[in-house]
């Protein structure tokens, strides 16, 4: 990844909660390459150590295993550290609709116990993943970061309480806090495999195995994917920031722009067409809409542009031109789905 054109190269110390799922992994190692002491915690119950295997054994590179449902390993990992940069969670809206209890335990009281021990050591930022699910039912487009619905799912819950839990220590404590919603992030060394994988690895995994990817509903819903690289600018930028109206709120993470899932597979197909000529006749399933989901989403990015000076770099073309190279090399290499 390129970030040279944010002059961003310091020695802070970092905490990456989640450090080895995807897109914690992809964080710690735009850190470190930057210059910065990097402390990973993960418990690994979604995270990979393949993810940061060849950070392992770099000096500005600690990793702590451990739960953030811990407390102790929580303050532990907060220990002499400048930014936190939440990204620990229990992800998909299924699996939450599945087992709310797990999803609420990791996502509400993990996030709490996070906010405790950065308040307790006297962190200077906490950076968090919030989540583009918070916007729940509402049906305004392009979403906005102070008009939100009603939540569809547990997991939007989950990550609603975070925004309030962090405002509130905000206002109480001290904290600087910042909230990230995430809008369907995409990219290197994101996991296709299992349940609740993402649309795009799956589908692409599918695509290169020759099965038929299976889109739930028409396929006219339509997501503002997000390349990985447009995620690592906006928590960069969060970090450096020194506006005092730029702190305490909640962004998008988007690229603002919106496609169809119809769309999506198109764009795959021709994508991998380069190393599989069989795979744009590769046929489409379609099944029922899945629970939970929301029809269409589209971020404004205007608030982060204007406090931050976020300017992704990637729209869904060229970040996919960009993460099906990744996709091809190591999707490649295991394709029985």
């Amino acid at each position: 990844m390129d970030i040279s054109y944010l002059n961003f190269n310091s020695n802070f110390n970092v905490l990456v909660t989640g450090g080895a799922g995807f897109i914690g992994s992809n964080l710690c190692e735009a850190l470190v390459k930057n210059g910065n002491k990097v402390t990973c915690l993960d418990n690994f119950a979604t995270g990979k150590k393949e993810n940061i295997n060849h950070l392992i054994g770099n000096s500005k590179f600690t990793l702590i295993e451990g739960d953030i449902r811990n407390l102790d390993d929580c303050k532990k990992a907060c220990s002499n550290i400048d930014y936190v940069l939440h990204q620990a969670a229990l992800g998909s809206v299924p699996r939450s609709i599945n087992d709310p209890i797990t999803s609420n335990d990791v996502n509400v009281s993990g996030f709490l116990n996070m906010l405790v021990a950065s308040r307790d050591t006297n962190v200077k930022r906490f950076i968090y993943a919030a989540s583009s699910s918070t916007y729940g039912d509402s049906e305004s487009l392009p979403k906005i970061e102070d008009n939100i619905g009603k939540p569809l799912s547990p997991y939007a819950i989950t990550k609603y309480v975070n925004e309030l839990y962090a405002d509130i220590f905000s206002k109480t404590y001290g904290i600087e806090t910042i909230g990230l919603r995430y809008f369907n992030v995409f990219g290197r060394k994101q996991d296709p495999n299992g349940a609740y994988a993402a649309v795009i690895p799956k589908f692409v995994m599918q695509l290169i195995a020759h099965k038929s990817p299976k889109i739930n509903g028409d396929g006219s819903f339509s997501r503002d994917f997000t390349y990985i690289d447009n995620v690592i600018q906006m928590n960069i930028l969060s970090m450096l920031t020194n506006k005092k109206d730029a702190v305490n709120t909640v962004y998008n993470v988007a690229y603002g722009e919106r496609t169809t899932l119809n769309e999506l597979i198109n764009l795959l197909k021709d994508s991998l067409s380069i190393f599989d000529s069989h795979i744009p006749n590769i046929n489409i399933e379609y099944g029922p809409n899945r629970q939970g989901d929301v029809p269409h989403s589209l971020a404004s990015i205007e608030k982060a542009k204007k406090l931050l000076n976020y300017n992704p770099k990637f729209n869904i073309k060229n970040g996919l031109k960009e993460a099906i190279n990744w996709y091809w090399e190591n999707l490649n290499k295991n394709v029985s789905i």
